[in-house]
């Protein structure tokens, strides 16, 4: 009987500890929850290419962010992300902000104008002797002849219309020969070419007192082989530049 009682006892003192346990327990306060991670700063990127335009030419702007609820470039809302064609008329310093939860952040791309080429020189006109050598033709003639020849004659007006329109210009008509013949023969027939060349001109309009003769004969050769080719260039009636 006795024993049964202490084993009672201990059962009571048992459950009073695991009482007194628990109530102990619930009075331990919990740790209060980690406080949230602050909202990520924006980041913000603005780039030009190119970076230096001439005046009148464009330039790309493009832009990147991140974490940003506003975006803004030089003032005005544009999208997260974008680029934007411009075309500025003077060195310009453009300004991306870029705002959010996390705080603001700005970027910038300088554009650099410079003036644009000076325009090339203009080509010097051409001189009356410019003209004069483009436009003025000689004369070629057959062996041992001083007659205009049929091919000739549209060389001939070609050559009389451009001197009606520079009246101002004087000229030298040099006869010319081949390699055969005297020296004396061919400075007559040199004088005949020249006279015959000066005398289809005046007859087309030429004013007679702008042209002078003169006679080489063979002895200023434009070419110096001795075969047909060469000769038939040494044979005319060249014309010398005056003023």
């Amino acid at each position: 009987m006795k024993h049964r009682a202490i084993q009672w006892s201990i059962i009571i003192l048992a459950l009073a500890g695991i009482m007194v346990l628990g109530a102990c327990k619930k009075k331990v306060t919990p740790p209060p929850p980690p406080p949230p991670p602050p909202p990520a700063a924006p980041t913000a990127s603005l780039t030009a290419n190119p970076s230096t335009i001439q005046q009148g030419q464009s330039t790309t702007l493009t832009w990147e962010t991140q974490n940003a609820t506003d975006v803004t470039l030089d003032g005005n809302k544009v999208d997260a992300n974008g680029s934007q064609t411009v075309s500025p008329t003077d060195s310009t310093t453009y300004h991306l902000v870029a705002k959010g939860a996390g705080g603001s952040q700005e970027s910038t791309a300088r554009v650099t104008v410079t003036p644009p080429p000076p325009p090339p020189p203009p080509a010097p006109s051409p001189t009356d002797m410019d003209l004069f050598n483009t436009n003025v033709k000689d004369i070629f003639f057959d062996y041992d002849s001083y007659d205009i020849k049929p091919d000739q004659q549209s060389v001939i007006q070609g050559d009389a219309a451009f001197l009606k329109q520079h009246p101002n210009i004087t000229f030298t008509i040099e006869g010319h020969c081949d390699e055969r013949g005297s020296t004396e023969y061919n400075l007559a027939l040199g004088d005949n070419r020249a006279n015959a060349v000066k005398n289809a001109l005046v007859q087309a309009g030429v004013d007679a007192s702008r042209i002078k003769t003169i006679s080489y004969g063979k002895e200023k050769p434009f070419c110096t082989e001795s075969n047909e080719s060469c000769w038939q260039q040494n044979r005319r009636g060249h014309f010398v530049y005056g003023k």
